[in-house]
This record gives C-alpha cells, structure tokens and sequence, in this order.
C-alpha cells in the first residue's frame, strides 16, 4: 500500500543522518510508502534529509549527558517537549515502524513510538552503544549494530533481540568519481591527495596538526581540509592546500580522490572511508570531552590492520608525519590497508537493515514489498 508510512528519526551530527539515508536508498528499492524523518533543528540536518526528498520534522531536543550539569535541568524540559511534538507527529502519521539511527533527538520518538505500540527499530554504529541507543534499547524490538563487540556491551535480554549488519553507507560513497574529486579541489594528480576530516563540527585538534606539518608536505601531496563551521583554511595562498568549512554534495568524489585520509574516528569517518577503499590515519577524539567510543572505533580498525590509530601523546605532528609519510610513499601500503578496511566493513548492511523492516511490516499484514 502506498500510503503506508515509516518514520525515521537521528541526529545532533551527519554521522547520525546519513546512515540513515542509506537505508532510506535501499528502501526505496523495493518499497513504495511514505518516509518521514523526526530531527532536531540543526540545519546540517535538515538540509541532508530535505536533499534526499524525505519529508523532515524538526522537535525539541535536549542533550543527554552523564555529568552532573545545572543544564540537565533546562534540557530535560526539552526532552519532555520533545516527547509530547514527537507523539503527536507519529498518531498523526500513523507509521509502522520506527527506525531510530541515534543521538539525542532520537529519544523521545523512541519513547513515543513504544508508548503508541509503534515497533522500535535501533541501529548503533560505534562499538560501544551511547547513551540514546542505550535508552532506545529497552523498549526497541530490534536492536540493530555494527560490530559483533557490540554484543558484549549489551544484557542476555537485549542481545536475543540484537543483529549484527554493519553500517550503512550511501551508494554513492562507492561510486565517487576521483577526477572529478581532484577538479573541484584544483589539484592535478601529479602527487598524492590527503584528505582531512574532522567530522561535520570540524576538530580543533586535528586543524592544528595538520597546519604544523603543512610545510613538511610541500612537493611531496596536496591537502584537502575540512575544518567544520566558522575556521578559516590554514595556508590559503599555498598552491598545494585547500581548506573549506564542510563539504556535501562532493564528498563521494573527494574520498574516491584522495589516497590518503586523515580525520577523526566517528562512524561516520571510518566506514565511509573503508567504504571508498582509502588507507585511513585516525585520530580520534578522547578524554573528558568523549566516552571513548572514537577511541574503541579507531582501535578496532587498527586492530585488523585496516586504519593506524593515534591518540594521547602520539597524538602530535612528528608522530602524524612519520605515519602519514611512508603511506604517500608506497602505492602498495595505501592499497593493502584500504583492503583490510574493505574487509572490515559489511558492504551489504543497508541491504540486510532494509530486509530486516520489510519482514516485520510484512509480518504484520500491512503491506507487501
């Protein structure tokens, strides 16, 4: 039936949406209903899911902390609003199922869609489940992962209702076009490409190890940086660098150009990375500003030999320089890492996450794919 609905909810960064878009893809294939998406206000947000032509439904949103914060108090009123707007888009809508990717945001439709009798689908894409997925899990059906480490995180009771699929990525992370990468950027292919990322807010740390080794870079790779909303590029007069605040529409043909990236370790990052077959450096987010989950994801791929991880004092630029060097040397190294990351990710989750939905909608007679 065409006008069944399935909501979507996620957000607070890209890595919470475009996992989701990617399911969205594949639903599409083979499903005709109608999508809505529950986000926060952010714009970064709503223009991603508005770009992929699905309706976007902004409500209040708090922030869910674990340290004791007088902004608890403030936030938790925002999360009940939350609640009540949520509630009143899903009787409105009337979906089938709810498919939450996380963050903040993603809470109070949770608890809404449960309190309507709405199956709850979650998806964590880190190793170790955040705070919302962890809220989210007590009442979803299905609780969807990434890694089989997450199994160890979660109770006997969640994990009979657990899968592991991977982490869903857009189709076109896949097909990214490198001559086109290197054109919008200005860069010949003459010398290696590295790709900088610090996610969709940027990364203060990262912006300042990469403006330290710049000069040690010249005549041996060309620089793309993407230093998040309000930075200005470090060296705009160098030939060989090129800095912007964030980038959409050409991410796809900037990871298929560039050979080498070096970014911090959220989800986002590191499958999108694996996905484009690029050899990756992390340097992931620590300390009292995170609960580690940039860490355990950087390390997991470090692991298998499929990304080089640097955190705490390593951290520094002698130590990125004396990683990044010897990978622009050897086309050989570039490619073998970029296969063991191929092989860490599950190319087929959106396709396994998309089947998983159309099962339970079809098991409860409402519709046939």
């Amino acid at each position: 039936m065409s006008d069944t609905c399935i909501a979507f909810t996620g957000g607070g960064t890209g890595g919470h949406v475009y996992p989701g878009l990617a399911v969205i893809e594949k639903l599409r294939e083979r499903w005709s209903g109608t999508i809505i998406w529950i986000g926060s206000g952010k714009e970064v947000e709503r223009s991603a899911v508005e770009a992929a032509g699905v309706e976007f439904y902004a409500i209040p949103s708090g922030k869910l902390r674990r340290s004791m914060s007088l902004r608890n108090v403030t936030d938790a009123f925002k999360v009940a609003a939350g609640y009540v707007a949520a509630r009143r888009l899903l009787r409105a809508h009337k979906p089938v199922l709810l498919f939450s990717k996380g963050g903040y945001v993603s809470v109070p439709p949770c608890l809404a869609a449960a309190s309507l009798g709405i199956p709850v689908f979650t998806h964590e894409s880190d190793v170790s489940p955040g705070l919302a997925t962890r809220i989210n899990a007590r009442r979803a059906e299905r609780i969807l992962v990434s890694w089989e480490a997450t199994l160890g995180f979660l109770t006997d009771y969640q994990r009979a209702r657990a899968t592991v699929t991977g982490n869903p990525v857009r189709q076109a992370i896949a097909n990214g076009n490198a001559d086109a990468g290197r054109a919008w950027l200005g860069f010949s292919p003459a010398l290696p490409l590295v790709l900088v990322l610090g996610g969709s807010q940027g990364a203060r740390q990262i912006n300042e190890l990469v403006a330290a080794i710049l000069p040690e870079l010249a005549g041996k790779a060309v620089v793309a940086h993407q230093l998040g909303p309000g930075n200005t590029p470090c060296r705009p007069d160098d030939p060989g660098y090129r800095g912007f605040e964030y980038v959409r529409e050409q991410m796809a043909d900037l990871l298929a150009a560039a050979d080498v990236i070096v970014g911090r370790a959220g989800a986002g990052t590191t499958v999108e990375g694996a996905a484009s077959g690029t050899a990756m450096i992390l340097v992931p987010l620590a300390g009292a500003g995170s609960r580690g989950d940039q860490v355990e994801n950087a390390e997991t791929l470090a692991r298998a030999g499929a990304a080089i991880c640097l955190t705490g004092a390593d951290a520094n630029p002698a130590t990125l320089l004396g990683a990044l060097l010897p990978l622009l040397s050897s086309r050989e190294k570039r490619l073998a890492m970029a296969e063991r990351a191929r092989s860490v990710l599950r190319s087929d989750a959106a396709s396994t996450i998309t089947s998983l939905i159309l099962d339970r909608i079809n098991s409860t007679g409402s519709i046939v794919a």
